[in-house]
């Protein structure tokens, strides 16, 4: 391990080597294909010496990578997390390639995830965390478990709530901004297959004495037309951007959510462990053993404890109680307190979404009809040229 505020990168060389993919059963036994990425890590030290030792190497899907980058933003709260690279190929226009298998975009991403690791491995406080280092290391690591059983016995109704709705959001514009490619590119095409008009126009006009200056009118029109297409799919990456960036915010709401999960679950686990110190007090005062244990089962075997061993352990135990009680206070004060100023913010959150995504969509609409109209009125040029030959 790396002692906190030190470079993980000092002790170690992190890449990730290659992308492999394979098929295999999901969560639902059905069959599905995916991209797996090899880690590969080596201690500084035998590069020192001018050894080159085999690397220690494990495979990572990049639903493992997420697991991670979550669980460092809920542990630390306070700090900039690096971000991950795009998990599939979303809102591209004509001019690239949508597979999430693609050659390309496969390689783009594993150098992302490259990119990711070294970033988290040179944070003064990230780099140093138990679970990242096992995530680099160990096949089996703690990050699914944790991922399993970090879940709240009374979880806030308002922030489950929210968190579904950060889910559901970020679907409804993820869906939005692929329709808006897929029309994008179709539209491209049918503004440029109108320069097609302009050039026939043209050579038709060369042939035409009596037509052909309506004809050679016509075409510079459509011509025209065609090559409008370029500043308004620029237009449209405006507005596009505008929901991208909520897109981005549906996650920063929903670590948001994951945030105040993960002080509930502490003040929950500080409930439990006083509850358990009390409970023990009371067996030890009582001599009555409630529940099976290793203790009560050597105490039968081998005789009760004398009363000066009672006694320590009894004042043992209402030292941790008074500090168990005191966590618990601390503990409820956090979680009130983040309740109230998250909640404050998430208000001003909605406020300011419903505002910014009610006028970009008007915004769009306005560009869209104007578009529309800037068609009919090339046509409406070409009709006039056409009604004077």
């Amino acid at each position: 391990m790396v002692e906190k505020g030190t470079s993980l990168l000092k002790m170690m060389e992190i890449s990730v080597a290659e992308a492999e993919k394979r098929t295999g059963k999901n969560a639902v036994n059905m069959q599905e294909t995916y991209t797996v990425y090899l880690i590969e890590t080596r201690p500084v030290d035998a590069a020192s010496e001018g050894t080159n030792p085999v690397p220690d190497s494990l495979w990572r899907r990049y639903s493992e990578f997420e697991l991670l980058r979550n669980y460092l933003l809920v542990t630390y709260p306070f700090s900039v997390v690096p971000p991950l690279p795009e998990k599939r190929a979303e809102f591209v226009w004509h001019k690239l390639s949508a597979d999430n298998m693609d050659p390309d975009f496969v390689e783009r991403r594993r150098v992302g995830l490259e990119n990711f690791l070294l970033r988290v491995a040179s944070h003064p406080d990230l780099s140093s965390d138990k679970i990242f280092y096992s995530f680099l290391t160990e096949a089996d690591s703690r990050l699914k478990a944790l991922n399993a059983t970090f879940r709240v016995k009374n979880p806030d109704k308002r922030f489950a709530e929210m968190k579904h709705y950060g889910d559901e959001l970020q679907s409804v514009i993820s869906q939005l901004l692929r329709v808006r490619a897929r029309a994008a590119d179709r539209l491209y095409g049918v503004y440029k297959v109108h320069g097609n008009y302009g050039r026939v126009f043209s050579e038709w006009s060369a042939i035409e004495k009596e037509m052909g200056d309506g004809l050679q009118s016509a075409g510079h029109h459509m011509d025209a037309y065609a090559a409008s297409v370029d500043d308004i799919l620029e237009e449209e990456e405006h507005y596009a951007d505008q929901l991208k960036e909520y897109l981005f915010y549906a996650d920063a709401l929903r670590a948001v959510c994951r945030k105040h999960e993960l002080t509930q679950y502490e003040l929950e686990m500080a409930a439990q462990d006083l509850t358990s110190k009390k409970q023990q007090r009371e067996e030890l005062a009582t001599g009555t053993i409630r529940t099976f244990s290793l203790k009560g089962m050597t105490s039968k075997l081998f005789g009760q404890e004398t009363p000066e061993q009672r006694e320590a352990k009894l004042k043992m135990l209402e030292t941790q109680i008074e500090e168990g009680e005191e966590l618990v206070k601390e503990r409820n004060a956090e979680c009130e307190e983040f309740v109230k100023s998250a909640w404050v913010d998430i208000e001003r959150f909605k406020e300011q979404k419903d505002h910014d995504l009610r006028e970009a969509l008007i915004s769009y609409a306005i560009m869209q009809i104007s578009m529309c109209k800037k068609g009919i009125q090339v046509w409406n040029n070409a009709k006039e040229c056409f009604s004077k030959m």
